[in-house]
């Protein structure tokens, strides 16, 4: 109720707002200057936040059904993972691989990335079957979207640079009736965009008034007039889909959510944390790249260097090799063809081959305390000013991007001319000159300062779904909803309640679970089903490891002798193929809009496998499905999900349209009856 009332007295505050100019020597310290009237109005039948493999998808998808998209993104280019955040390996698993089972804009993308360069990895690397160059990741993938405009009749409207700042509702609270975003572009005079790191320039994206480093553009985005193919009148005349990389949306329309480690529990029994810990996200890494050269180069030695220096490492003695780094993630080969020796400690490099850079003891950032988490809490953004009217400036601490920055900078010259191991110890890691750091607008990256133009991000923060007699806390998808874990270790019998490891082992038994719940069978008997849950309500599909990044447990996380956290890694391992349920994409309160991917509601533990780059493509093309299904059938995607598990045929509808339309909502032969799931890989 408290809640509530804060929206309903934010949404009047929203209204006056937008129709007064105050000057900024009134405005009170740590808050920004209120817009002045838009600039410009844009209509839309489907809002887009966020560019990135979600939002491209969400796009893609209603832009093929005919529909006018307009799509937001921070940076000026289209593609997150595979390009804006430099990560541009497709993370796939073996099985779904081999079958090629994946959503249509998906395969599209890797059949461009092969006809672009006559195979579909050109770099050689070897943590998966395509590394490509994130620049060519933003050309290929626009491209794509551009294409599905013209077939499918629909509209894209691009805005790159741009940020959302205020969300509007109606007086019911229910309904997101316009966005207000700010579009920059450099000022008269000043460097191009991509010269700074975002840390120096993404508060100033958000502020309203003009700088000296940027010009502004406010722009209010409102639903179209007319929605172009329903045939009954819709209860919404748009939507809207958060698929930013921490959430922003979410957060700024106060809807349930979550954020880092959820506690300890029978869905969660493998959570580091009794109680739960929001301040403990995964790492982030902002991503650079790195070419061979054939003579030494001048290093020189970062100013901050000695700071991170007790940071790096190699990890593990199996992966302490330069030849094994550098080749693994290595996005442009002067000899694709060349075939490998078995051991990649002894993969060869060639002058010119290119490098992108992902390593966890390296340009992972990994902050994890109250005083240096990058994802403010919903205690901290309201009590930093960014819930109030005019406030949000992105919901990040600025001060852990900046960290990040420098981390990620000094390990390129670790890489280069270290010596020093944190975990390893002397003697391990030895210089290698022979390379060099690329920078430079026209560089992989697009940046003068060769990094990354946003952080890869591996968790966000998380919806909380609608409560239901099954969920009564909220719909989420869970740790026991997809991992292979050996449930049966005493860990977890001496680490939960009775009635916890109990209810752990009926989620877990799948055809025996009416015996247990009966009491005819004991706990221990229980065989554990070899597949992961089955929603009635899936709309689409992923497979990857429940792969960790953990957060540091001192500050700063680069402090000497720092361990990660304890515990986290617990929750890794191998997953079954997996589902994305409707249920997770829904919000509360808010009708018309849809979350894709990083931010659906699942699990700290679950957010780990379903963040790599096909499932958000499978996500985000079940928000752009769903969304024009509703709008055509003048219906809200809540009311599809709330007499589950009762068959709804409307529901049935949307899933066959995505089925008919190569958007796969389950994996093949999926049922309570098939066990064969262990040899997926």
């Amino acid at each position: 109720m408290q809640r509530s009332q804060s929206i309903t007295k934010r949404q009047s505050l929203i209204s006056l707002t937008l129709g007064l100019t105050w000057l900024v020597s009134f405005i009170p310290a740590g808050t920004t200057a209120p817009p002045r009237s838009p600039d410009k109005e844009e209509t839309c039948e489907i809002l887009v936040t966020g560019g990135g493999l979600a939002g491209a998808a969400t796009a893609y998808e209603g832009l093929l059904a005919g529909r006018t998209v307009c799509l937001t993104e921070i940076t000026d280019w289209v593609g997150g993972q595979i390009s804006a955040q430099g990560t541009s390996a497709l993370d796939e698993r073996p099985t779904q691989r081999q079958q090629l089972y994946y959503p249509r804009g998906y395969l599209e993308f890797r059949q461009r990335i092969k006809n672009e360069y006559g195979r579909l990895n050109p770099g050689a690397c070897w943590v998966s079957e395509s590394c490509f160059l994130p620049s060519d990741g933003h050309e290929l993938l626009f491209g794509l979207l551009k294409d599905a405009a013209k077939r499918g009749k629909g509209k894209l409207k691009w805005y790159p640079n741009t940020v959302v700042k205020e969300v509007q509702t109606n007086a019911s609270g229910n309904l997101i009736t316009g966005a207000v975003a700010i579009q920059h572009e450099p000022a008269a005079g000043t460097a191009p965009l991509n010269t700074e790191p975002l840390s120096q320039t993404i508060e100033d994206a958000y502020r309203y008034e003009n700088s000296r480093r940027f010009d502004k553009t406010i722009i209010r985005f409102v639903p179209a007039a007319t929605n172009s193919k329903s045939k009954s009148p819709s209860p919404a005349p748009w939507y809207v889909v958060d698929a930013t990389e921490t959430g922003e949306l979410i957060a700024l329309a106060d809807v349930p959510y979550r954020v880092g480690i959820d506690p300890r529990s029978a869905l969660e029994p493998s959570s580091s944390s009794a109680e739960g810990d929001p301040f403990c996200t995964q790492g982030f890494t902002y991503t650079f790249a790195m070419q061979a050269t054939e003579k030494p180069q001048e290093h020189k030695e970062p100013a901050f260097y000695s700071q991170y220096a007790p940071y790096y490492s190699y990890e593990l003695p199996r992966l302490a090799s330069f030849p094994l780094v550098f080749t693994y993630r290595r996005i442009s080969s002067t000899n694709p063809d060349r075939k490998q020796p078995p051991n990649p400690k002894d993969f060869p490099i060639d002058a010119g081959d290119i490098s992108m850079q992902n390593w966890t003891w390296g340009n992972d950032y990994r902050p994890g305390n109250e005083v240096d988490n990058l994802i403010y809490t919903r205690n901290q953004l309201e009590e930093s000013g960014q819930l109030e009217p005019g406030g949000w400036l992105g919901g990040l601490r600025t001060e852990s991007l900046q960290k990040g920055e420098e981390n990620a900078l000094g390990y390129f010259y670790w890489l280069v001319e270290g010596t020093t191991d944190s975990q390893l110890g002397d003697g391990v890691k030895k210089p290698h000159p022979n390379n060099r750091f690329l920078s430079g607008l026209n560089s992989p990256m697009g940046t003068a300062h060769g990094l990354s133009k946003y952080p890869y991000m591996r968790e966000g923060r998380r919806i909380i779904g609608r409560p239901s007699l099954a969920h009564p806390q909220g719909f989420m998808v869970s740790e026991v909803d997809i991992s292979r874990k050996d449930y049966r270790e005493d860990y977890y019998r001496l680490n939960l309640l009775p009635e916890e490891y109990r209810n752990l082992w009926t989620a877990l038994a799948g055809l025996d679970a009416p015996y247990i719940i009966t009491d005819k069978k004991p706990v221990e008997e229980a065989k554990p089903r070899t597949r992961s849950s089955i929603f009635p309500d899936s709309v689409g599909i992923g497979h990857y490891a429940i792969d960790f990044h953990p957060c540091m447990t001192q500050s700063p996380p680069e402090a000497p002798g720092n361990t990660e956290r304890e515990g986290e890694r617990r929750g890794a391992g191998t997953a079954y193929p997996f589902q994305i349920p409707l249920r997770a994409m829904i919000p509360q309160k808010i009708d018309n809009m849809l979350v894709a991917g990083k931010s659906i509601a699942t699990s700290h533990i679950a957010a780990a496998a379903y963040r790599v780059h096909s499932f958000e493509w499978s996500a985000g093309a079940a928000a752009g499905v769903t969304a024009d299904f509703a709008l055509e059938k003048g219906l809200m995607p809540y009311k599809l999900v709330e007499r589950i598990p009762i068959f709804d045929p409307t529901l049935y509808a949307l899933q066959q349209r995505l089925q008919l339309n190569g958007n796969p909502v389950a994996f093949p032969d999926t049922s309570i009856f098939n066990r064969s799931w262990e040899n997926w890989k």
